[in-house]
């Protein structure tokens, strides 16, 4: 079989089409998905002097990539509880008048102990192991 000039042209220039689309698709799509990233594991975290820590208040402290609240109560025991709420993921804080933790997003109450009392969270947040070497203190992962 022979193939005239018009006919192999035509068939170079497709191929050379469906390369250059190709060449334009495929970086475009390795954008929209970007390699998995390995998460740092973390197994423990410094979160400062004990004695440069008021009694009554909390700190939110990086646990690798998660968040971490740090509350020294009234009678000076530090207790670490995920920051992340249950319900939709907020940022929880500590309230010193009511000495309980709360979620602003939707009034979410958690007690000291991370279990939750009122609103919208399902289960009690994730606690954490709190020690004090040479005065300072280390939050590790529970368990």
């Amino acid at each position: 079989m022979q193939i005239d000039r018009r006919k192999f042209l035509n068939i170079l220039l497709g191929i050379g089409g469906i390369g250059g689309v190709l060449a334009i698709i495929y970086p475009v799509l390795s954008f929209l998905n970007p390699p998995k990233s390995a998460e740092p594991k973390v197994n423990s975290v410094k979160a400062g002097l004990n004695n440069d820590f008021p009694a009554n208040s909390s700190k939110i402290i990086k646990f690798g990539r998660q968040p971490v609240i740090l509350i020294k109560t009234e009678d000076n025991q530090l207790k670490a509880l995920s920051a992340s709420c249950t319900h939709l993921d907020c940022i929880v804080q500590y309230r010193q008048d009511t000495k309980q933790i709360w979620c602003a997003c939707h009034n979410g109450t958690y007690d000291l102990n991370g279990r939750n009392i009122s609103g919208p969270p399902p289960k009690p947040l994730e606690e954490y192991e709190v020690k004090v070497v040479k005065d300072e203190i280390v939050i590790t992962k529970a368990g």
